[in-house]
């Protein structure tokens, strides 16, 4: 009897790949493959797998209270049938959320250390909210449909996203390429993964490219240095490429209505407590007790110190254990108004008494677990900090109006992201979503988040780099940006400031190589997944809350045996529609070479809609498109005739078959 043959999804070994890789072949239709293509998404992929094993015994530790910990437990309850008095999370902190934080009061000032800028196709962050009840909303509704209802009626855009010469709008109409920096950009994009280990930003591109609109817009809306990882910003590229055309306005965003902490770690955390799951806080695991055998690495005991301490949770037989690698806010030093924030991590070594430890003794038992020094033992090139403003009426809100789309106190979008000083020796950025940004927030108050890249040059009006200063000289350096620098003391006296200098906070952007990061299931563990922003997925990028989750559903559906795929990211970079419209994005919105050509072929065919519309009348078309076509073939070609009867002919015949 022939053997089955393999495939993709469904190796002839028959055990299904649970993270499915679409880099790995696509989609051919057979007998011996039963499963969609690999980011096929929607409603099929709904679907509740039946447990190939039975989960009455067993018992799951969850080490981080992150939005990927907390997901692990959603997804082992939803999709594994496990009970929730039967799952724990451990956690070094005295409250859920891990990064995504946000914390104060108007009288002490609010803070928040970060922000998300989202994205339609999260797809399995989505698949998580659509089945958490809303914060707000009566019961019946989930948090995607509060979401949803916030966004489908306020429109996210921004009409100051990039400013210069003390207060100015800068022209962000476009991208500002050359054809030289958009060949950098599509050599990059055709470029393997495998091609791109340990090269940095600033050794690929051009020294002008760093300067564009385009490179303003992206280093400051993910927050890339220059010196990180060049194949990062490629997965951002195939990830994003389809919002492309809505990076110049940021309309290609959505955004919650408060911020992170009470939009997604209240409403999430609420249903987990309520299914049984337990929380464990003020415990820092440190160390995984391992047996090796026949090729397997399986947990036996947890090593923590909860209290001050010593403390050794045992793991059964049957037991799964989920683990955090990492993390972007360790070690964050805070400061205020009048103090700055003192760091007391080293720039190579994080201490043992970091959230970096259990990864650094996970790596010294195998090579699987990666190289966690290659994230961590850079903090200059990985830190920058981060301000929260929590504001009364000044002059500052006066300007903030000027720059807004909607008046700040409407409850609608306000800046519509970050807007970005580009002639800024720290590149400061600063935002104000929608008010109020806390449910209690009272209802003169407003709550704004600033943020700089470069925290190694002095300011242009406070001669110091930004993690030397007080609050009050970075609302100073802020005011001298918006050119209201000389009503300083009215706004200092009606803001609070309050700081967060964080030393890996792009960590996870650091030059790397294969290998670097373990993947969720390490090669040869039975019974761990490691979780968050510094493991290694088949296409998916890091720094979102959408691969954070990702993680933890390839690592509940491994560890449970659950006979179900995690898609890999949303095939819209596959998309010619988005192929063409961001061609036409990066060619500084005019028709990309060759465009004219296409409307030539297509023009009165159903295919015609996909391209993007010409700025033309339609008589001139015909003589751009021969202007093109002369520039590729020379002028005087007898090829040129030829190649344009040809065309006519083909699209005449197009058109009277779709008649």
């Amino acid at each position: 009897m022939a053997e089955e043959a393999s495939s993709p999804t469904k190796p002839a070994s028959g055990k299904l790949l649970i993270e499915a890789n679409v880099g790995e072949g696509f989609w051919r239709k057979g007998p011996n493959n039963t499963l969609p293509p690999p980011d096929m998404v929607g409603p099929y992929m709904r679907n509740r797998a039946v447990p190939v094993e039975p989960v009455e015994g067993r018992k799951a530790w969850i080490i981080g209270s992150g939005i990927a910990g907390l997901a692990a437990a959603f997804y082992m309850i939803r999709d594994g049938g496990m009970k929730g008095e039967d799952i724990t999370i451990l956690d070094t902190m005295n409250v859920a959320g891990g990064s995504l934080d946000g914390a104060g009061n108007a009288e002490d000032g609010y803070i928040i250390r970060g922000g998300r800028e989202m994205n339609f196709n999260y797809d399995n962050f989505w698949d998580v909210f659509q089945d958490v009840p809303a914060l707000e909303l009566p019961e019946g509704y989930s948090v995607l449909d509060e979401y949803r209802l916030v966004n489908d009626n306020d429109a996210n855009w921004s009409k100051a996203r990039l400013m210069h010469k003390q207060g100015q709008i800068r022209d962000f109409s476009t991208l500002g390429l050359s054809k030289s920096h958009q060949w950098e950009i599509v050599k990059l994009l055709l470029k393997r993964k495998e091609d791109l280990d340990d090269i940095t930003i600033e050794q690929y591109f051009s020294e002008s490219f760093l300067e564009t609109n385009f490179w303003y817009l992206w280093r400051s809306m993910f927050a890339f240095e220059n010196w990180q990882s060049l194949l990062e910003v490629k997965l951002y590229m195939h990830r994003f490429f389809d919002a492309i055309d809505g990076l110049t306005d940021m309309s290609a965003l959505v955004f919650p209505k408060y911020n992170q902490y009470d939009s997604f770690v209240v409403p999430l955390t609420r249903l987990l407590k309520e299914k049984g799951v337990k929380l464990q806080f003020d415990t820092r695991v440190h160390d995984l007790d391992m047996i090796e055998g026949a090729g397997g690495r399986t947990v036996v005991a947890i090593r923590s110190e909860r209290g001050g301490k010593d403390e050794s949770i045992a793991i059964g037989p049957k037991d799964v254990v989920f683990a955090l690698t990492g993390s972007m806010t360790e070690g964050t030093a805070y400061g205020d108004m009048d103090l700055v924030p003192v760091l007391a991590r080293g720039n190579t070594e994080p201490g043992e008494d970091s959230d970096w430890t259990l990864w650094k003794n996970l790596a010294r038992k195998s090579p699987v677990f990666g190289k966690p020094e290659k994230f961590y033992g850079n903090v200059r090139g990985s830190m920058w900090e981060s301000a929260t403003l929590t504001c009364k009426p000044s002059p500052f809100v006066d300007k903030l109006k000027e720059l807004s789309v909607n008046d700040p106190y409407s409850g609608r979008t306000v800046t519509g992201g970050i807007i970005t000083f580009t002639d800024s020796n720290w590149v400061l950025s600063f935002t104000c979503n929608r008010q109020p940004h806390f449910p209690t927030q009272p209802d003169d108050v407003l709550v704004l988040w600033v943020y700089a890249l470069l925290m190694d040059k002095d300011g242009n009006y406070v001669k110091k780099p930004m993690p030397d200063c007080t609050g009050r000289e970075i609302l100073a350096e802020l005011c001298y940006h918006l050119g209201i620098v000389d009503q300083l003391d009215e706004i200092a006296a009606n803001t609070k400031v309050r700081l967060a200098l964080m030393p890996y906070i792009t960590a996870q952007f650091m030059p790397r190589a294969a290998g670097d990061r373990p993947r969720v299931v390490p090669e040869g563990c039975t019974n761990l997944a490691l979780l968050g922003q510094f493991v290694e997925t088949s296409n998916d990028i890091i720094f979102t809350m959408e691969c954070s989750v990702r993680t933890a559903r390839i690592g509940v559906y491994t560890l449970l045996g659950l006979p179900k795929q995690v898609a890999d990211i949303s095939p819209t970079q596959y998309d010619i529609r988005n192929l063409l419209k961001g061609a036409r994005a990066l060619n500084n919105n005019e028709p990309f070479p060759g465009e004219r050509l296409l409307h030539r072929l297509l023009d009165k065919t159903y295919y015609a809609h996909i391209l993007p519309p010409l700025p033309e009348q339609e008589e001139t078309i015909r003589e751009r498109a021969e202007a093109e076509l002369s520039a590729l073939l020379g002028k005087g070609s007898q090829a040129l005739g030829t190649v344009f009867g040809w065309l006519d002919q083909l699209r005449d015949g197009l058109r009277n078959i779709s008649k």
